[in-house]
């Protein structure tokens, strides 16, 4: 019954066992030595290559050391190749802070993708089954996952350079030990298995039984439902990934930045994929504590109506709004401010903010341009100074009487908070602000009425990076 249950998924899967070289992960226990059992059966007839690994975790002293012994005598029984290690996983929850679930998985994993290098197989087979399903999509789901984590164990996964495969999801924890009574296995039983104090048993013993007795084929309906739900989840990732290439201005390992108006512009089941996306691509690895209530907060920061707003995320992550941009970045421990000198023509890189070109000219070129400046040459100290601005600026400004603080100027003309710390200011030696780049010019700026064929003029131009 089992066998035919298994063959008839992996062929809903499309997925062939034929000529397959697999590691194949074998605690001892009831599912990991039903499933190498089904397998061997299959070894002849579907020319498989089996390698067996084990992974002694240490939580159990001698009787976990007792597993190892187990398998690897069954292994010898069936002439199986088998690889063992023992990682002290106490050792590492103990120096990481991890949990025990958390440590020996990324042990277990670590060790199987070893010996599938060692043995240069593509497959690792595990026995996680239907009831494994169900707790995991309600564990996801009670601590709010979202995208495909809330779909599960996939029957099928990328895993180092070869894919991670699961044959046993249709079937039950019942039938399997229902088969091994029938195949007359007798597996080890680890009592950790019982202990309340872990969450999936707390959802194993008081969830499961009673979806069960609602109806005793729930673990098919949560199957079908994980294989929907994911793929629905990689046509809309598909979809967002277009759609946020028109959307950010801005992508690099520590910092993204998104123009609002195209992101609401986005279907809104699109807008939420689209920060599932930066987040994943900024995070390398995406903390256990973030979940669907920061989504909701990212949400509510682009959607309100207020034009600025922060946000403090894990590990030190920031999303800023400022006006119609939206920064995801993480603190830069390096001041951003500068300070260059032009006293003769030529060029400054300006950090992250584009170009600016100094020269002398006798037929200026249009001063109307708001990225390029003219300064009569014997009005002008030089050398001029290119910085980022200082608490108390003020610029006097052409056309008005007065000065107005760079603050005051920068919030007219909706500069970002991120831009302001950036923008570049031009003064004189003494100080004195010729030209924001790009926004305003001082009364000293322009053409005085005087015959140009004999005047020199310092000509700027100012060439903006996108941020």
């Amino acid at each position: 019954m089992l066998e035919t249950k298994v063959e008839a998924f992996l062929e809903r899967q499309s997925f062939l066992l034929d000529n397959k070289e697999m590691v194949v992960g074998v605690s001892g226990g009831p599912d990991s030595l039903a499933l190498l059992h089904f397998l061997l059966g299959q070894r002849v007839k579907r020319n498989l290559s089996i390698v067996v690994a084990h992974v002694d975790h240490m939580f159990r002293g001698a009787e976990s050391f007792q597993d190892a012994m187990f398998v690897k005598g069954f292994c010898e029984q069936h002439s199986i190749p088998f690889e063992m290690v023992q990682i002290n996983v106490p050792k590492i929850m103990t120096q990481t802070g991890q949990s025990s679930e958390v440590a020996a998985r990324e042990a277990r994993f670590s060790f199987f993708a070893k010996v599938m290098d060692m043995y240069n197989y593509s497959y690792l087979a595990l026995a996680h089954h239907g009831d494994d399903q169900i707790e995991t999509i309600l564990m996801r789901l009670t601590r709010g996952s979202t995208g495909k984590a809330r779909a599960g164990i996939p029957f099928l996964r990328p895993f180092e350079s070869g894919f991670i495969f699961r044959p046993f999801l249709s079937i039950t924890k019942q039938e399997i030990k229902q088969y091994c009574q029938d195949s007359q296995i007798n597996p080890r039983l680890d009592p950790s298995n019982e202990q309340s104090i872990y969450t999936r048993n707390r959802f194993r013993k008081e969830i499961l039984p009673f979806l069960k007795s609602e109806n005793r084929k729930v673990h098919e309906h949560f199957q079908r439902f994980s294989e929907e739900l994911q793929g629905d989840e990689i046509f809309l990732q598909d979809l967002t990934k277009e759609f946020m290439k028109t959307v950010m201005t801005k992508r690099e390992a520590q910092q993204i930045t998104i123009d609002i108006k195209r992101f609401l512009a986005m279907p809104l089941p699109l807008q939420r994929r689209g920060i599932q996306l930066i987040l994943n691509y900024l995070y390398e690895e995406r903390p256990s504590s973030l979940s669907a209530i920061h989504i909701d907060q990212i949400f509510s920061l682009i959607h309100h109506l207020h034009p600025s707003g922060k946000l403090d995320f894990p590990e030190g992550l920031k999303v800023i709004r400022s006006y119609l941009k939206c920064y995801f970045q993480f603190e830069v421990e390096n001041s951003q401010s500068y300070h260059f000198e032009l006293g003769d023509p030529g060029q400054i890189d300006l950090p992250n903010f584009g170009k600016l070109m100094m020269d002398y000219v006798n037929s200026p070129s249009n001063a109307s341009n708001s990225c390029i400046a003219l300064f009569h040459a014997d009005k002008i100290k030089l050398p001029l100074l290119v910085r980022t601005r200082k608490n108390g600026d003020r610029m006097s400004l052409k056309g008005m009487e007065g000065s107005r603080k760079l603050k005051d100027i920068f919030i007219d003309c909706k500069v970002s908070i991120q831009e302001r710390d950036r923008w570049p200011i031009v003064t004189d030696r003494e100080g004195f602000i010729l030209w924001l780049p790009g926004l305003k010019k001082s009364a000293l700026e322009g053409l005085d009425n005087l015959d140009n064929s004999v005047r020199n003029y310092i000509q700027l131009t100012y060439t903006r990076n996108e941020l």
